[in-house]
């Protein structure tokens, strides 16, 4: 993030240089729009742009909950996006004008016409053009509609080799699933919701990992889904974490009482579901005789004002005969500031969290969010030394009711014994 942070500042202040150049064109151009020439446009661009700003540089240096960085990250790059759209449009007709303008003071006399007519060109923005630029630069909300109405069930497979060194011969070429940010409580279309589910089953998985976030707020946002989900098994077990959601922290409750039963209920949904949950401890999985270790702790995020129930020492007692150790923790930035630096034993760590920002870039070989200001890892595969993080960016959604670019997952894992040939190529 602190390498990221230049990049971050250069990008607003030339965002705010645009913005000069932006308004003006605006005005010029459109003379006859009453609200463009009124000062209180003027006044509320500008509040609207250096709050805008205020709030990445704040989210970026500041500790702030995820829902708030995420929010203020989309909408800065969505404006950035707008702007970057109508830019060429102002350009090109600033530069037709200033063609237009050299050729009539070189080689022609400027002609007469009637006080009644305006002149054709009267070096003027073209309003042709600037209303051709504001349609392009409304795209990106087109995206966001499109985003809602296609994306947001639109749930992706990825399939992905994990090579472990020490991977005991049994659990060679077994398959796991991962599942990730459910948030129950913004679905509307079990119909869809259900679909997920099946092409999920439909890989037969050996074992499944859940890393957090079932619900948005209160354990009652299960009570519709619940029978869905339940739906999730595998022969070796379906193995499940929290995540910062999950404590009911976004809820003023009237008693502490109240916002304890809401945590024992969503801990007895999980129980109803089948799903066994991992609360700072771990799971002897158990294959032909050989053994690899899965732990699970509670949400434990570095970059956020949360409290840190994770307790890795507790998931990792009586393990360490264990030649291969999994772990769910469903804050990716828990693997950077205590996995690597304290637990080596760990050799691959399954996080959620991130969402991707539900908006972004993502292909086989290259992927950009916003989110990437925010969290170093933050969607897919990472390796550092021999350990490994995967990033699933999530199967529900929050907030922005939609995705773009960044489509709901269902992540396959095939795991392997031996080290990655990818990683060893000279």
């Amino acid at each position: 993030m602190q390498g990221q942070a230049p990049t971050l500042i250069i990008i607003c202040i030339g965002l705010l240089l645009a913005d000069i150049y932006i308004t003006n064109g605006l005005r010029e151009g459109f003379k006859k729009w009453r609200f463009i020439q009124a000062k209180s446009f003027l006044v509320l661009y500008w509040v609207f742009s250096l709050l805008l700003v205020a709030g990445v540089i704040a989210s970026v240096f500041l500790k702030f909950n995820l829902g708030f960085k995420g929010a203020v990250l989309l909408l800065f790059f969505l404006t950035l996006f707008c702007k970057v759209c109508f830019l060429p449009f102002l350009l090109v007709d600033d530069i037709r004008r200033l063609s237009l303008w050299w050729a009539h003071k070189r080689h022609k006399p400027e002609p007469e016409f009637p006080a009644s007519q305006p002149k054709p060109d009267n070096i003027t923005r073209s309003e042709f053009l600037l209303k051709a630029g504001l349609i392009a630069g409304s795209l990106p909300l087109a995206g966001l509609t499109y985003g809602i109405v296609n994306g947001v069930y639109n749930y992706q497979v990825k399939r992905r080799t994990l090579y472990l060194p020490h991977l005991p011969k049994a659990f060679d070429g077994i398959k796991l699933g991962q599942l990730s940010d459910i948030h129950s409580g913004s679905f509307y279309n079990k119909k869809a919701v259900l679909g997920g589910v099946e092409m999920l089953l439909g890989e037969k998985p050996d074992f499944i990992f859940f890393t957090g976030d079932l619900v948005n707020t209160v354990s009652s946002e299960m009570r519709n889904y619940q029978d869905i989900f339940a739906k999730v098994k595998a022969p070796l077990g379906v193995y499940s974490s929290l995540g910062n959601h999950d404590y009911g922290d976004y809820k003023d409750w009237p008693s502490l009482a109240a916002k304890q039963k809401n945590f024992n209920d969503l801990l007895v949904t999980h129980k109803n579901m089948g799903w066994d949950l991992l609360r700072n401890e771990n799971r002897r999985l158990k294959v032909d005789g050989e053994e690899i270790g899965i732990l699970g702790v509670e949400n434990w995020g570095a970059l956020s004002r949360f409290p840190k129930y994770g307790k890795l020492d507790e998931a990792l007692k009586n393990t360490d005969d264990l030649p291969v150790k999994l772990l769910l923790s469903h804050d990716p930035s828990h693997w950077r500031a205590q996995v690597l630096p304290h637990y080596p034993q760990v050799d691959v760590m399954f996080s959620g969290h991130t969402h991707g920002m539900q908006f972004g870039v993502q292909t086989e070989h290259f992927q950009w969010s916003p989110i990437q200001f925010v969290y170093k890892e933050w969607a897919g595969l990472y390796h550092e030394g021999n350990q490994q993080l995967y990033v699933n960016v999530g199967y529900g959604f929050l907030g922005y009711p939609g995705r773009v670019g960044i489509l709901p997952e269902i992540t396959i894992f095939e795991l392997k014994a031996g080290p990655d040939p990818q990683q060893h190529k000279s």
